[in-house]
């Protein structure tokens, strides 16, 4: 067995950390979704997919950097998801949750097909001025992206947690989630309030897709790859916490590229799955045991 190199070995973590850290993004709509509404929501790695797209179309004909495209992305992420939750996943809501499991579903794959249809299968990538730079951390090398990406969740993530336990519409997001036939009563509008959320999961999974494509190709398919991710994330940082979730993402980057690192990289996926049923099967709350947000 060949000595393992310290300094790569530390690359390595470093890098999956921040790497995982600015996946998490993606994760914190999810997040939020399963926390307040109590959906499993399949159709979210098409619209990990669908911000991608957008950032990398803005910049094919408006010139548009990606970095400065996130907002316009968030703001489309939102508005494309908004309907779908007022006039298709509520009607079905009142049928079980199964039904709208089964939606989700549908939607995910008639988008993926009308994805294929409008942007060929071709594998598409992000570029911006900082994609082939690194910084030197000592003896580590990081890539500038990464260590964007990282700071940019980062910051979303704080602003959403701030969002949801500092604001009134946090409150009403909170009280909906535990008992939203007592928040009803108490005036909370619940249906508007899951309306705001699936539309918030929406945006913010648009700019987590950005994120990701910075750092990998992407192509139509890629949505449940982003889908499985996330769920692997949540279950590490806990149902409906958003700072556990970014915290999450940090400890499956870390994990995916230790696995890649001794495995190879062909492994790195392997390693999250691997890890989904693991955490599933010994502590479904979140191994990290942080304290829920929602």
């Amino acid at each position: 067995m060949n000595a393992i190199d310290p300094v790569g070995l530390a690359n390595t973590v470093l890098g999956g950390a921040l790497l995982g850290g600015l996946i998490a993004l993606s994760a914190v709509g999810l997040s939020l979704v399963l926390g307040v509404m109590k959906l499993v929501n399949l159709v979210h790695g098409q619209v990990v997919v669908l911000g991608a797209y957008l950032a990398f179309y803005l910049a094919s004909f408006w010139g548009i950097s990606p970095l400065v495209a996130l907002p316009i992305v968030f703001v489309l992420g939102f508005a494309f998801t908004a309907p779908i939750q007022r006039f298709i996943l509520e009607p079905v809501a009142k049928h079980g949750e199964e039904a709208g499991l089964l939606t989700t579903f549908a939607l995910a794959i008639i988008l993926e097909n009308v994805f294929i249809r409008l942007f060929s299968g071709d594998t598409r990538s992000l570029d911006t001025e900082f994609s082939r730079e690194t910084i030197a951390l000592g003896p580590v090398n990081v890539p500038t992206i990464y260590l964007i990406g990282f700071a940019i969740s980062l910051a979303v993530c704080l602003a959403v947690s701030a969002l949801v336990t500092r604001t009134s519409f946090g409150r009403s997001l909170r009280a909906s989630s535990e008992d939203p036939v007592s928040a009803a009563i108490v005036g909370i509008h619940v249906s508007r309030i899951r309306w705001a959320t699936f539309a918030l999961n929406g945006g913010l999974s648009a700019l987590g897709g950005i994120l990701i494509a910075l750092c990998f190709s992407f192509t139509p398919s890629s949505g449940s790859d982003y889908l499985l991710t996330a769920f692997a994330i949540i279950v590490l940082g806990g149902l409906g916490n958003i700072m556990g979730t970014f915290i999450g993402g940090i400890a499956l980057g870390v994990l995916q590229s230790l696995g890649a690192y001794f495995f190879g990289d062909g492994y790195r996926t392997f390693v999250g799955l691997v890890m989904l049923i693991v955490l599933l099967a010994i502590a479904p709350n979140g191994i990290l045991r942080l304290r829920r947000s929602v």
